[in-house]
């Protein structure tokens, strides 16, 4: 972030606001046609046969009973996994189905995204449908989120559409955007922050745009009110709600805000920018991102909050205390403490466990679902066939994409190219700290919170490999040929792995071909 910020001379004489921040470049509603087709795309890949496999996947065997709980209880409750059948062969109304001991469980997520999942099951019933429809819808609003935010990164429509593209045909994303796990629901709530942050950034500059040429001075201008800092705020409180790696992306995201606002300040040729940021934009930014989270996250345990049966709701009840702090807030605060010990001490083995160092290469993916059938079993018309969900990356978007980053790092670096800054950020924020816990327990599919940045990075390297519009013919035309021929490549790979990435029954030897490792069997 350092190179963001370096000493820069101060403008010119007579050098206008609006030389420094030019506006943003509107296409009314031409500039929704690209995003929004690809959503459409995206959503009928994510949605077609949704309710199959006709089975709990993987960690859906937690989740989706514990929405159910929530909606019965708010708060979870045990239940046992001898359960499954009985809900499968069910009429799937949630209101009758009766799977619950008379014991409160205890939990190590927190509720927003059993919520979410929740959603779904009120509308639909109590089915594979039921309980992945909310998570797919977020999937699938992800799409066009980040089309208009590399659109906007970029001020590139054509950027903006490969973008969402790439998410698109995404295996990662696409396997938990049709599945019931938290994973998809806090890697929307992150890039919704992300977004509101970048809105934030560019409405605090528009401020400046029309203003009388500018003279240094000690402190600078105020920058006026954050709206968008604190709905991002809101949005990062859901995203904790969901896991607490949300915490990391407030703490990313909050330094990235910050050192906008310094960087601003720098153009506006204020004196001490440094100082003036930290005396008037920290403190406030504090209270919007921080503040907000706080409550946001807060609300998100209201269920429990309300009622007295929640594993550990009354352990502070008659307990005296030295502050004026309600029992059900120490109550809380104990429930999180046990909560850690769970997550610090989680190291035991498991068959797809994966590091953090290999998720780039995707060498180890989680199979949410498998299935060997014989002939005449499930449509399998070979001698052997095989159904299963793998939850892999594209191919071009992980490896070719990785290749994009160390562009993209390169940019920040050596061009001080802030957008390639705030792509690193998403990144970032989403994978370093899982290099802290290398003896947890790890898997692959945890990466598809920072995916959306990744397909952004490579969106943004193929346009600077198509080259700008004054660019020769010559050279045009060859960038055009190159990075049209990686999109279409990732589309083409989308098209030869969605049968393993939606459970699709093929003979063995075919699915054999779709196993590019040995490792991802």
């Amino acid at each position: 972030m350092a190179a963001l910020t370096k000493s820069a001379a101060p403008p010119a004489l007579g050098t206008t606001a609006a030389t420094l921040f030019p506006p943003f470049r509107l296409t009314g509603w031409k500039g929704w046609i690209g995003p929004l087709a690809v959503m459409v795309f995206g959503g009928i890949i994510r949605f077609v046969n949704l309710n199959w496999p006709h089975s709990f996947a993987f960690d859906e065997t937690y989740y989706a009973k514990d929405a159910l709980s929530l909606l019965r209880y708010g708060h979870e409750m045990q239940f046992d996994d001898s359960v499954n059948d009985i809900i499968l062969a069910s009429d799937g109304n949630w209101r009758t189905i009766d799977i619950f001991k008379d014991d409160p469980s205890f939990v190590v997520h927190p509720p927003f995204g059993k919520w979410v999942i929740a959603t779904g099951e009120w509308m639909f019933g109590l089915n594979p449908f039921g309980w992945r429809f909310a998570v797919a819808v977020l999937g699938t609003l992800a799409i066009l989120m980040t089309a208009r935010i590399a659109r906007r990164l970029t001020r590139s429509d054509l950027i903006g559409v490969v973008a969402g593209l790439l998410l698109a045909v995404d295996g990662m994303h696409l396997v938990t955007s049709r599945s019931a796990v938290l994973d998809m629901v806090i890697s929307f709530t992150c890039l919704a922050a992300f977004g509101l942050l970048l809105l934030d950034r560019d409405h605090v500059r528009k401020r400046f745009a029309d203003k009388v040429p500018l003279a240094p001075s000690e402190w600078g201008p105020r920058l006026g009110p954050r709206p968008y800092r604190w709905a991002a705020g809101v949005a990062l409180g859901l995203a904790i709600g969901v896991k607490w790696s949300g915490l990391w992306y407030l703490a990313f995201f909050g330094l990235m805000t910050v050192f906008w606002d310094i960087s601003l300040r720098r153009q506006l040729a204020v004196r001490q920018p440094w100082t003036a940021t930290f005396l008037r934009s920290a403190p406030t930014a504090a209270l919007a991102m921080v503040g907000s989270a706080a409550v946001t996250y807060l609300a998100t345990w209201t269920g429990w909050l309300r009622g007295d049966s929640g594993w550990g709701r009354t352990w502070a009840d008659g307990m005296d205390s030295a502050l004026p702090i309600p029992a059900a807030l120490r109550s809380l605060w104990h429930y999180h403490a046990e909560a850690w010990k769970f997550h610090v001490g989680l190291t035991g083995d498991h068959s797809y466990q994966s590091n953090p160092m290999s998720w780039f290469l995707q060498t180890r993916p989680v199979s949410f679902y498998w299935r060997s059938l014989e002939a005449g079993d499930g449509g399998c018309e070979s001698t052997k066939c095989a159904a299963e969900v793998l939850a892999v990356g594209n191919p071009v978007i992980w490896w070719i994409g990785s290749v994009a980053l160390v562009y993209t790092l390169w940019r920040w670096a050596a061009r001080r190219d802030w957008r390639a800054g705030a792509v690193l950020v998403g990144v970032l924020a989403g994978w370093v700290p899982w290099l802290l816990y290398l003896d947890r327990t790890i898997f692959s599919f945890y990466s598809v919170i920072f995916v959306p940045y990744v397909a952004m990075a490579l969106a943004m390297a193929l346009g600077a490999i198509l080259g700008p519009a004054d660019s020769p013919p010559e050279r045009r035309r060859l960038g055009a040929i190159i990075s049209g021929g990686v999109v279409l490549l990732a589309v083409v790979l989308g098209w030869w792995f969605y049968p393993v990435w939606t459970g699709e029954t093929l003979p063995y030897l075919q699915w054999t071909w779709r196993m590019w490792m040995p490792t991802w069997i």
